[in-house]
């Protein structure tokens, strides 16, 4: 087997899932979810060394938060997903805060009153 192809062959599932805990909690979750979106384990192994390789370019915290931001859109999300949010620089980008978030008076957010339903009488 060629001297490049030979990597492969120390792949395995422990391999991904030690790097991936090495990485962040969110990195992990994204990793068991490759591994477990297939039948056959070692057909995740090129997407799961792909992620890896995203960490040679990118930083592992970038990693980290763009899995993190992946998570938060979708429980099972794709390399594709991941490769565009730090494309963008969307895991730079810090989620909404509660400083941020709409302030509700009432229990709802859009509360007409009991005066614009003629005063709140049923009969």
């Amino acid at each position: 087997m060629p001297e490049n192809h030979q990597k492969y062959l120390a792949w395995n599932k422990e391999t991904f899932l030690d790097w991936a805990q090495n990485i962040g909690q969110a990195t992990l979750i994204v990793m068991k979810s490759f591994i477990a979106s297939v039948k056959v384990e070692q057909q995740s192994y090129k997407v799961c060394g792909s992620l890896m390789k995203l960490a040679d370019r990118h930083s592992v915290q970038r990693i980290e938060d763009a899995c993190s931001r992946a998570l938060s859109y979708t429980p099972a999300p794709s390399l594709k997903s991941i490769q565009v949010i730090l494309k963008n620089g969307q895991d730079k980008v810090k989620p909404e805060t509660e400083l941020n978030k709409p302030k509700s008076t009432g229990r709802y957010v859009f509360t007409r009153g009991a005066d614009y339903f003629g005063g709140g009488n049923c009969d």
